[in-house]
């Protein structure tokens, strides 16, 4: 006698696994997070850099 829900977590991981047997499961964050973290990043160093290069200038006293 089988056991229904054994039988569903194989097929699950069967289906998970694909033709080739490499999981994609855990791949990480995707195409468009990656990208909105990259932005931010640049973002804030374009940021900093425009907000500390004007505290330069006032050294004229």
């Amino acid at each position: 006698m089988t056991i229904p829900s054994v039988l569903l977590a194989a097929s699950d991981a069967a289906t998970t696994a694909g033709a080739t047997g490499v999981s994609h499961a855990d791949d990480g964050p995707g195409w468009l997070l990656r990208g909105v973290i990259i932005v931010g990043v640049l973002g804030a160093i374009l940021l900093a850099w425009i907000l500390l290069r004007g505290y330069g200038d006032s050294d004229d006293n």
